[in-house]
């Protein structure tokens, strides 16, 4: 008799492994609905076969549980039922778990689809007042459309406020450099070869000059034409 309670428990909790490995396998399929970032209005074939399989291995799992419970009740006093309960006792917690988990990702799920199908009537209503209402439509294009405006002459502004601080920076050199020049000049006539020099300071002044006209022009002109 307790070889025969033995093998029967043994074969029992062979399959409530198994179902909870099964289980395990098909969470990974169901928790993909949870993450899709765009969930279709209606839940989809394999959604519900998934969620139909999830709940059917449960309650085959209940149902072995319950089983083992009354193997172990029937068996007499024996060496092995207590490591025999902690097994029961974490074929529970894990039944415990996994329904958690279900009730988790179901939610999620509702949650996400709830979300989406609002985003779609939203839009949808917005739509449709649209079509019924040409000059409301209009209106809102027209704000649109001066939203853009405010964002360019915004950019705008920035490019100008850069233009006036490196005008400022040039302003800066310009006066270090003529101090510098007004130093060369005075030695000019006693170190062979700086004419020469002095020249390509003047050449390089010019230059600088141009560059900063060049770039103030084409600000004001983006400004004028943007306005």
């Amino acid at each position: 008799m307790a070889s025969s309670t033995g093998t029967g428990w043994a074969q029992l909790r062979q399959q409530a492994r198994s179902l909870e490995t099964q289980t395990e396998n098909l969470f990974h399929t169901y928790s993909q609905f949870a993450s899709m970032t765009k969930l279709p209005p209606q839940p989809s074939e394999d959604e519900i076969r998934t969620e139909s399989q999830i709940k059917e291995l449960l309650e085959k799992r209940d149902s072995l549980i319950a089983q083992l419970t009354r193997l172990l009740d029937s068996e007499a006093t024996l060496t092995s039922s207590a490591l025999k309960q902690n097994n029961l006792t974490r074929h529970r917690e894990i039944l415990t778990e996994h329904k958690r988990e279900l009730t988790r990702l179901t939610s999620a799920i509702a949650e996400s689809r709830d979300r989406a199908n609002l985003l779609h009537t939203v839009r949808s209503d917005i739509d449709a007042y649209r079509s019924s209402n040409p000059a409301a439509a209009e209106a809102e294009y027209m704000l649109e459309e001066r939203r853009r405006i405010d964002e360019s002459h915004g950019v705008m502004d920035g490019v100008l406020s850069q233009a006036y601080s490196i005008n400022e920076s040039f302003g800066l050199q310009r006066e270090t450099i003529s101090s510098i020049n007004r130093r060369i000049v005075g030695a000019a006539s006693q170190v062979p070869g700086v004419n020469a020099l002095i020249g390509k300071i003047g050449n390089k002044r010019r230059r600088d000059a141009l560059i900063l006209g060049a770039f103030i022009g084409f600000c004001f002109l983006m400004l004028l034409l943007f306005r």
